[in-house]
């Protein structure tokens, strides 16, 4: 039962309520902020808002049309070639006048990516306190992955709520000089939140993919700008070896729209048989297709938090994580970009049924699906005060 204070605060929010702006602009920012901008929705002591910079433009839409997500403002930043010296003063700028209109009581940024470092430095400068969802995670090293790890950082800086997935992140953020511990949430992943929902909601027919039922599957993603060159031909060299050497498999590769991306793995693995590359998919097919794989190899972080809520075992293309409780419980292991340690890892997949049960099995340490449900709580806690 609510006490009096928390009665008398709810009453007057009713008509005045929490004025809460969630601020995106990738796909992957998009899928973990659903789930929060429609708890949010769903509170009546709170009033949404929505800005997207729309970073990325194209497959953020159709992250909104999955979740019924109206953006209240929508910045429209995303240029042809832009690079992180326009992409972050066109944010910052804009967002000023985004927050100088709206007025919000509070900016909710998420993760690591430049319109979360941006939009949460613009919040900072006009006073406004800033929520880091996802905040915590590190790698230690500012230039891996880059930019992201500086931007965390920065965000994580300014922010005055701190909603953290893990127990390790909690001790990272108290590690770095953070005063406020009663700021701090541990949440759960968001991520967890918005697959769950996916999958029971929107699973969707695949069949346009032309996959053979008979073989078994692995997913491959790969795009991020310290794997561009000669470590995504390490890998794509790795892919062709393990369908040389394994019969019995199919690769499917949703191919990043970055044309350095596109240039290295069409070159290599386009016109095999066993192949199969497509455009970036919309979330609920990719979530499906998740579900089916078998292996998921990957340098995304939120993939990394997703496949193993669905039993599958991850392998990351990357040297160092910043989420290292799924090294620790076993539900992901690091490959990074070798040629022969991919394909020897891999294989130890496909040929041993112990192998793969080992991680398959293991426990996912990111969360139980009511990450946004914590996070609305403890808004709500802190302007209760």
């Amino acid at each position: 039962m609510l006490n009096y204070t928390y009665k008398k605060f709810f009453r007057r929010k009713i008509l005045e309520q929490i004025k809460v702006m969630s601020v995106f602009g990738t796909r992957p920012e998009a899928i973990k902020m659903a789930p929060v901008v429609q708890e949010l929705e769903n509170d009546m002591n709170i009033k949404s808002i929505v800005c997207t910079t729309a970073q990325h433009r194209e497959m953020l839409d159709q992250v909104l049309e999955l979740f019924k997500i109206k953006p209240d403002y929508d910045l429209n930043i995303m240029k042809e070639n832009q690079n992180l010296w326009s992409l972050t003063s066109d944010i910052l700028l804009k967002m000023k006048d985004v927050l100088e209109q709206a007025q919000p009581d509070i900016v909710l940024v998420h993760g690591d990516t430049t319109t979360a470092f941006a939009a949460a430095l613009s919040a900072f400068y006009a006073k406004i306190p800033v929520g880091h969802v996802e905040a915590g995670l590190r790698t230690f090293n500012k230039y891996y992955p880059f930019p992201e790890e500086l931007n965390r950082v920065v965000a994580d800086a300014v922010s005055t709520l701190y909603f953290a997935p893990t127990r390790t992140s909690v001790q990272n953020l108290l590690n770095s000089g953070i005063k406020e511990e009663k700021n701090i949430f541990q949440t759960g992943n968001t991520v967890i939140d918005a697959l769950l929902y996916t999958v029971k909601n929107h699973e969707t027919n695949l069949d346009n993919l032309k996959l053979n039922p008979d073989l078994r599957t692995i997913l491959l993603t790969s795009h991020r700008r310290e794997n561009l060159g000669k470590p995504l031909e390490e890998i794509c060299d790795a892919i062709l070896e393990l369908v040389k050497t394994h019969k019995d498999i199919q690769v499917i590769y949703p191919v990043h729209l970055n044309p350095n991306v596109r240039k290295t793995v069409f070159e290599k693995l386009e016109n095999h048989e066993r192949i199969i590359l497509t455009e970036p998919m919309e979330y609920a097919p990719f979530a499906t297709l998740m579900k089916k794989a078998d292996v998921i190899l990957t340098d995304s972080g939120g993939i990394q938090e997703e496949a193993p809520a669905l039993a599958k075992p991850v392998l990351v293309l990357r040297d160092e994580t910043e989420r290292p409780e799924a090294l620790e419980f076993g539900t992901v292991k690091l490959v990074g970009t070798d040629k022969e340690r991919i394909v020897s890892t891999v294989s130890a997949l496909l040929n041993s049924k112990e192998e793969y049960d080992k991680m398959a099995t293991a426990v996912n340490p990111y969360g139980d699906g009511l990450a946004s449900k914590r996070i609305v709580k403890a808004i709500l806690k802190y302007f209760a005060k």
